[in-house]
């Protein structure tokens, strides 16, 4: 299995079976639905950089709970050379606290204002064969070589990683085909709803959301066979017309069939 190469700045509108890798500045507004909701900051980056790290790279995944297409793993790297002068993006959070519309309009600054960025994915049929956890952990390995080949790093340089949740997926799919392809290993640090207290890993969130978003609303659009389940609107989550879709018509080729679907 080869890795899709690393990508421009931009993530792609969504194109089937593609990672995204890109790069440098500075964020836009934000959103009002997540006005009393912990503020995320860079006070977990700023704590491990001082253990020497060179770079920090904040993860968080999307679509875990779909029953169709991929499972994604946004990574927002930032070099520790650079913490002393960045802020906290405006408006950045949780990708589920902030509407469809929040986070497509603060998607570019996000991006410019990572040192680097990549989202990696597992496909449906990886997600069967390996199952969920191990799945996650590739994606994430994916996403990380990206960056690792945009900022064309090599040793002695030392990476830490932030992953939300308390399970450290990224140490289990090291045994796995991607794990090779990295230069440098992270070193791992997990922390509980760090997607809403970190301020690396809330930006891996949003960009892998809007990423999974387009890809899922492309296939949609681009497939008449695959209209009916209604992924422009539901994901590839199980929503009950999704559901309905999938007692009427069967599985496609995209969905995940070792998962209980109706």
């Amino acid at each position: 299995m080869t890795v899709p190469a690393a990508s421009s700045r931009r993530v792609p509108a969504g194109s089937r079976g593609h990672d995204s890798a890109g790069s440098p500045g500075r964020a836009s507004a934000g959103s009002r639905r997540h006005t009393h909701a912990v503020r995320p900051t860079l006070d977990l980056e700023r704590e491990l950089a001082a253990s020497g790290y060179d770079l920090l790279v904040g993860f968080d995944e999307v679509g875990r709970g779909a029953l169709a297409g991929p499972v994604m793993v946004g990574a927002a790297a930032i070099a520790t050379s650079d913490l002393a002068k960045r802020q906290v993006p405006e408006g950045v959070a949780d990708s589920k606290l902030l509407t469809a519309h929040r986070r497509e309009g603060m998607l570019d600054a996000l991006c410019s204002w990572c040192t680097a960025y990549a989202v990696g994915q597992a496909t449906n049929t990886e997600i069967d064969e390996w199952g969920i956890s191990h799945a996650l952990g590739i994606a994430a390995l994916r996403a990380l070589n990206n960056i690792e080949q945009h900022l064309a790093v090599v040793a002695p340089y030392r990476i830490g990683a932030i992953l939300d949740g308390p399970n450290d997926y990224i140490t289990k799919a090291l045994d796995t085909f991607d794990a090779s392809l990295l230069a440098i290993p992270a070193e791992i640090t997990t922390r509980v709803k760090a997607d809403q207290q970190c301020a690396s890993v809330a930006t891996a969130s949003v960009i892998a959301k809007v990423t999974r978003d387009r890809l899922m609303v492309s296939i949609a659009q681009g497939n008449p066979a695959y209209r009916p389940y209604h992924w422009a609107q539901n994901k590839g989550y199980g929503s009950a017309e999704h559901r309905a879709a999938i007692a009427r018509y069967g599985a496609t080729d995209l969905h995940r069939r070792s998962w209980h679907l109706v």
